[in-house]
This record gives structure tokens, C-alpha cells and sequence, in this order.
């Protein structure tokens, strides 16, 4: 009796190590999302130029600096009356360049910067459980589970690859050299994964085959060459150019900023003081384009148009930095959508509230609304207060997305943190915890690895 106990202890702890192994395999390759900060407005961002040939589809905002507009070539870019920014046929979203209107080159010089910064974050990540130098770089055919890889020479894709995790899991690649991507290659995400969350750090240059068919976000220190009909669903910023051919590049689904703050702190009307009118707005806006301050009004000298004003402040927060943007009493609808900076791919617009006053909203899918009453940086406030964990640049992400609630799309805070724990009390490992901020109610709902009960902070 007492063999047969013993044996069946022994049993129970040989499985329960097994687990224990396996479960840890998951836990260490856990780590934050690399912070692109502004770089994350831009599908396409380089420094020496961006050039295309063929019917080229792009979809989301493009940009180059400290080079000027004459080194973004084919798009046939059209000037807006603003001078801030340029459009195209080819592209849905903005093309924005060092030599255009202030206070552009500005915002330029800060993504551009903001891409380094990312890169040598995403260079620089060290990791218990890292992945080097697997199948001598080249991982054609392989399954890859979330985690950090590493290579001192460059990386061929020749047949595709499959990355499998769930849509929270994070893939950072360190590339030393070349990423060649071969024609008709196919990268494939299952369980859930985004492409969001994975990052290619390439220290030479990245070749995308013809056809092949790309995800994830492209840090390159050189340049990234996308050749004729391959396709990108992430983003390519690089350090040097980004080349084209007949290509469709989109944002990684959810992870587009809804606008570049690029409006100036609104000025004296300098056209006059808005006059009373029938039927007016609550404010005017004056010939050269500057806040009017009549009290009423449909308009100003000039031929700016009329806007509702805003009667209560609001303040908004960047969900990638953390920063908040106090949006003033008086300034115009066009100023405060110009000057949110959150990471969200909801549409977001200004709606009169009878009790709010003036009030940012979001739409939903089943054509209501939702009011943004909690702001970003409170939502991050309550989570950390729920999680027990502290969120700064390199271990927390917030975006403003919709979630299905009890059978209704609501307008929630999707708070990530990623905070290190003692496991069984001895082991320190990774653990994600994730909380929802309905951004109405401030209500929070948490979750957590089912593993969560055998760690402690």
C-alpha cells in the first residue's frame, strides 16, 4: 500500500513539474509591446524618402523627415489649403513632410524620433527565455510561439511563417543584418495573434518578395524595399527610404491613431470680432482661420464658417505616452479631433450632451454612441488600482476599442500591463493582467492567466 501511495505521489509530481515546465515556457516569453509613441500615427515613416510605382493602395498616414516633399515621389500628392499636410488617390489617410506649414515639421521630427527610440528599445529587449540564432536564420515553415528572438546574422522567409499565440502575446524579432522575405511568402497568425503586436528590429535592410504577403511592424535602421504585389498589414518605418510597387499596406488592425495633433494653440481672431447672426453657433471663426471671440454669432469678417464652441473643458490623454492635452474652454470641434493623440481605430467626433455640455463620443457599431466621460490617464489609474501593477512606457498599453458587454458594444479601455511576480513564491516570471474601463461608467473588469492564484506580487 504505502509503494503504491508513493508511486502515485511520484506520479502527481511529475505531472504537475510538466505543466509547470510548459507553463513556464509561456510565461517568460511574455513581455510589453514595444512603444512606437507618435511613430504609431504612420503606416509609412522614413527619413530619406518614400517612392512608389504601379497602383499602390495605402491605408493610414505616411511621412518623411528630416528629408522634404520632393523625396515622396509617385503619389501625385495634392497640397491642402492648409499646407500641413498632403493627399493622394493611392493613399486613405495623409501624407505629411518636413518642409510643410508649421507646426508639421515639428510633429515630424518628434515621430521620427520617436521610431528610433523604439528601435533601439526593440534592439535592446533581453529576455530569460530568448530564442537565438534558431534554424541558422532561416525559419521557413516554422511555427513560432510569442517570445524574443535574436540573430547575429540576417533572417530568410522563403515558404512562410506561423506565429501562434493569443491576440494579448507579443513577438519582438532582433535582426542584426537583411530580413528577406522571399516571393510568395506568406506570414500566417493563428490563435488569436495581431499584428500589432509584433515587431521586426532589422539592423540592415528589409526585402519584402514579390506577392508575399507581410505582418507586423517593420523597425528597420536601414531601408525596407516592399517588392511588386506584396502585401503589408503592419507598418514599414525606416531609418533610411521605403520603396514601393504596386502594393497595399495597411495599419495593424485597432492600433491606428485617430489624428495627428497637429493644430496650433488657437489664436486672437485677427480678422475682427464675430458678429451677432440668426441661427448662430456659439462661436465664429475669422477669415484667416483663428478662433473668433464674438459671443455669438454665425461667422466672422471673413469667410470662416460657423462650429459649436465648447462650454466645458475636456481633457483627453495619449494613450501611448501617458500625457494629457487639456482642450480649453472655446476651442473649435476641428481644433480638439486635430489635437487627440489616443490610440484607438474607433471614430471618435464632438456631440452637444444636455448634461455635459460639449462632449467627446465614440461610434459604435450598432450606430449609437458612447460618451467618453472617463478619461485615458483615469482609466489607467483605476486598473492599476484593481491589478495591483504599475504602468509606465515599457510595460503597459491603453487603447480606447469596443468591446461586446452582455450582448451591447460599449466603448472600453483596454489596459495591458505586464508586471513581474513570484511563482509558487520562488520563481520570478512575467504575468500579463489586463483590465476594461468602460469609458462611460468607469467600471472595471479584470483578467488574468488562470495560473494567476500560484503568483504573488
Amino acid at each position: 500500500m504505502k509503494q503504491k501511495n508513493i508511486k502515485s505521489t511520484l506520479s502527481g509530481i511529475f505531472v504537475s513539474l510538466m505543466l509547470f515546465v510548459l507553463m513556464m515556457g509561456s510565461v517568460y516569453a511574455a513581455q510589453p509591446a514595444v512603444d512606437l509613441g507618435t511613430a504609431g500615427n504612420f503606416v509609412i515613416l522614413a527619413k530619406s524618402g518614400i517612392s512608389t510605382t504601379g497602383t499602390t493602395s495605402i491605408t493610414g498616414n505616411m511621412g518623411v523627415s528630416p528629408i522634404d516633399s520632393t523625396a515622396i515621389t509617385g503619389f501625385g500628392l495634392i497640397m491642402d489649403a492648409s499646407d500641413t499636410f498632403a493627399t493622394s488617390s493611392l493613399l486613405t489617410g495623409k501624407a505629411y513632410a518636413a518642409d510643410y506649414t508649421s507646426p508639421t515639421p515639428t510633429t515630424m521630427t518628434t515621430a521620427v524620433s520617436d521610431m528610433e527610440t523604439a528601435y533601439t528599445d526593440a534592439a535592446g529587449r533581453t529576455e530569460t527565455s530568448i530564442v537565438t540564432e534558431l534554424g541558422a536564420g532561416d525559419i521557413s515553415g516554422m511555427t513560432l510561439s510569442p517570445g524574443l528572438y535574436k540573430w547575429g546574422t540576417g533572417v530568410l522567409i522563403n515558404t512562410g511563417v506561423t506565429l501562434s499565440g493569443s491576440s494579448t502575446d507579443v513577438w519582438i524579432f532582433q535582426i542584426a543584418e537583411d530580413l528577406t522575405v522571399g516571393d510568395g511568402a506568406i506570414i500566417t497568425l493563428s490563435g488569436g495573434a495581431q499584428a500589432k503586436n509584433i515587431f521586426w528590429q532589422v539592423g540592415g535592410q528589409a526585402t519584402l518578395g514579390t506577392t508575399s504577403a507581410f505582418k507586423g511592424i517593420i523597425l528597420s535602421q536601414t531601408a525596407i524595399a516592399i517588392n511588386t504585389g506584396a502585401t503589408l498589414n503592419g507598418r514599414a518605418l525606416a531609418q533610411t527610404a521605403v520603396t514601393l510597387d504596386a502594393n497595399a499596406v495597411t495599419a495593424p488592425d485597432g492600433s491606428a491613431a485617430s489624428a495627428l495633433s497637429l493644430a496650433p494653440t488657437p489664436t486672437a481672431n485677427s480678422g475682427g470680432e464675430g458678429s451677432a447672426g440668426s441661427g448662430g453657433s456659439s462661436s465664429g471663426i475669422s477669415g484667416s482661420g483663428s478662433l473668433g471671440s464674438g459671443s455669438t454669432g454665425s461667422g466672422s469678417s471673413g469667410s470662416g464658417s460657423s462650429v459649436t464652441k465648447i462650454t466645458t473643458p475636456v481633457v483627453i490623454a495619449s494613450a501611448s505616452r501617458g500625457s494629457t492635452t487639456s482642450l480649453e474652454q472655446a476651442e473649435t470641434k476641428e481644433n480638439i479631433i486635430a489635437r487627440i493623440n489616443l490610440r484607438t481605430g474607433l471614430n471618435i467626433s464632438l456631440s452637444d450632451d444636455a448634461t455635459l455640455g460639449a462632449a467627446l463620443r465614440v461610434h459604435l457599431s450598432n450606430g449609437k454612441y458612447a460618451l467618453i466621460k472617463v478619461i485615458p490617464a483615469e482609466a489607467s489609474v483605476k486598473a492599476q488600482a484593481v491589478l495591483n501593477a504599475k504602468c509606465d512606457e515599457r510595460n503597459c498599453t491603453v487603447e480606447l476599442k469596443e468591446s461586446n458587454v452582455n450582448g451591447e458594444p460599449k466603448a472600453v479601455y483596454d489596459v495591458k500591463i505586464v508586471k513581474k511576480v513570484k511563482l509558487l513564491g520562488v520563481f520570478n516570471v512575467h504575468q500579463n493582467v489586463q483590465a476594461d474601463v468602460d469609458a462611460e461608467t468607469g467600471e472595471v473588469v479584470t483578467k488574468r492567466p488562470w495560473w494567476s492564484f500560484l503568483a504573488k506580487d
